[in-house]
């Protein structure tokens, strides 16, 4: 978690705090007064990826409150927002996850909140004062793959429905010449085991980009692409907003060639690259 106070002078400046976890599991954080005595507006970036740095998160709003700044803007940045994919209830006595997260956001009564590339239209509308960081924007600070997209140099593939939305707003914003493969995947509702892929479009020849907001396992797209190759693609190349490879890039060796990612959820230096797969990191 990263604090910058941002000053009226119009410097800005990464605070120093102090946080550790009490043996009995407690989160605790403290900051220093005169960090803030110049202070316009603070902002938290944080990437939340366990139940601790959600509790850290919520300690040092409230930690910054009690300085004084209750007048103060606080914003918060959390490129990831936790428990987005559990925004609707499939299984009786499961919870609705996303609303849950962002009940606990809403009531810090933050300035503004920014996600980037949220699962769903479910968690911008849960949340106030939120800014929604579109994917195309994401793909733009990668100019490499930006101008692949502008020529036509890549033909879009969309991994199941869920994603056609987002995967048809590429194509029209990097000039709406981009051809857009659509995919669908049959699972197992119980297991989550993926059954069955098929893709309803010609790709043989072609280079490809499979598109779609998060990888945890990567299990989605390596189904996806054993049909692509089957069915005669050049190359393959993927793009998830939030790259967790909860399984690493080796799953992906002699299936897909490229990923681009940003470090939403990780850094490079915190993945163990492949030889067999190229990764691209969009650090924002």
């Amino acid at each position: 978690m990263k604090v910058t106070s941002y000053e009226f002078s119009g410097n800005k400046k990464d605070v120093q705090y102090e946080a550790f976890t009490f043996s009995g599991g407690e989160e605790h954080i403290r900051f220093k007064a005169f960090d803030f005595r110049d202070c316009e507006k603070v902002q938290i970036t944080a990437r939340v990826t366990n139940s601790s740095h959600i509790m850290r998160l919520l300690m040092a709003v409230d930690a910054l409150k009690r300085l004084c700044l209750a007048r103060t803007p606080i914003e918060l940045v959390l490129p990831y927002f936790p428990y987005a994919r559990q925004d609707r209830v499939c299984v009786t006595g499961e919870a609705l996850g996303a609303k849950v997260m962002a009940s606990l956001i809403n009531q810090l009564a933050l300035d503004k909140v920014t996600v980037w590339d949220a699962h769903s239209d479910v968690v911008p509308a849960l949340l106030e004062r939120v800014e929604n960081v579109e994917q195309t924007t994401l793909i733009s600070q990668c100019p490499a793959l930006q101008q692949q997209l502008q020529c036509g140099a890549l033909s879009l593939v969309s991994p199941d429905a869920g994603a056609s939305k987002k995967t048809l707003k590429i194509a029209q914003h990097f000039g709406g010449e981009v051809e857009v493969i659509q995919a669908q995947k049959v699972r197992n509702l119980k297991t989550g085991e993926i059954i069955q892929t098929q893709v309803l479009g010609e790709v043989k020849g072609k280079d490809l980009l499979i598109v779609d907001d998060i990888c945890d396992g990567g299990r989605t797209f390596t189904e996806l692409a054993k049909v692509l190759k089957a069915q005669g693609a050049n190359s393959i190349a993927l793009y998830v907003t939030h790259g967790i490879f909860s399984q690493g890039l080796g799953v992906f060796s002699g299936l897909i060639d490229t990923v681009y990612t940003t470090n939403s959820c990780r850094d490079q230096d915190d993945l163990v690259e492949h030889h067999d797969v190229q990764l691209n990191m969009i650090e924002l």
